[in-house]
């Protein structure tokens, strides 16, 4: 399954990043498990992407939860929360 995938704000910064196209496993259906398969990559992706990091994300502009379905060709974005002041 191939996807897009854009980082923003903090995110992109830490990944030193800011979108990529990669080919993910087919047992990468969802953004949860997206999110393991980063996750791996190492430390660094570890550390972005930990539970105890609050990490919004949204398939094909549009805000999901956890266990959004992801299709061949989707793009995903994660970025930090946002404030207003």
């Amino acid at each position: 399954m191939k996807i897009k995938i854009c980082y923003f704000a903090k995110i992109r910064e830490q990944l030193d990043v800011s979108e990529e196209q990669l080919i993910f496993p087919d047992a990468c259906d969802n953004t949860e498990r997206l999110l393991e398969f980063l996750q791996a990559r190492g430390e660094r992706w570890s550390q972005v992407f930990s539970s105890d990091q609050k990490v919004l994300k949204a398939v094909n502009h549009e805000i999901v939860s956890e266990k959004c379905a992801l299709n061949d060709g989707d793009e995903v974005a994660f970025f930090p929360p946002v404030t207003g002041g």
